[in-house]
């Protein structure tokens, strides 16, 4: 009996792969795209916690070091991309498997207009970015009054 791996998340790898490399075709040349590089070699797992105040983002990025990452928020939308450098082997080693993944990600979450894209902060401890997103003070709506002209 042949034991074979399952690895459930590895289709939606290449599948988010091939969206970015179709966005990019469709978007025009990026800087990314002019260098042969995909947008995305590898997607960490991220979770996103909606709390009394504010919005929290957690991924899990080990290997990374923060000065390699990069968070950004523009219109709505959260950005958080990065490098993960390749350890560097040498031909002499003994090497009989390889599941870590190296090279860059780039995710995109669209945040709720209640975000408050001014006071966004972020820190990176033990391998788990920490992105918060406080929440603004709610804006009440208020009915007018149409007038005749």
């Amino acid at each position: 009996m042949n034991i074979s791996r399952f690895e459930p998340f590895s289709l939606l790898n290449v599948l988010q792969r091939e969206a970015d490399e179709l966005a990019a075709r469709r978007l025009g040349p990026t800087s990314s795209s002019l260098a042969g590089e995909s947008i995305s070699d590898w997607l960490p797992p991220v979770d996103i916690v909606e709390e009394k105040g504010r919005f929290v983002l957690r991924a899990d990025l080990p290997g990374v070091k923060p000065e390699d990452i990069e968070v950004s928020m523009d219109k709505g939308v959260l950005s958080v991309s990065g490098k993960r450098a390749r350890e560097a082997r040498e031909e002499s080693d003994n090497v009989k498997l390889v599941e870590r993944t190296s090279g860059s990600f780039h995710r995109r979450f669209a945040l709720p207009e209640t975000a408050n894209a001014d006071e966004v902060s972020a820190v990176c401890t033990d391998g788990i970015l920490e992105v918060i997103i406080p929440k603004q003070s709610e804006v009440k709506s208020r009915r007018i009054a149409v007038q005749a002209a």
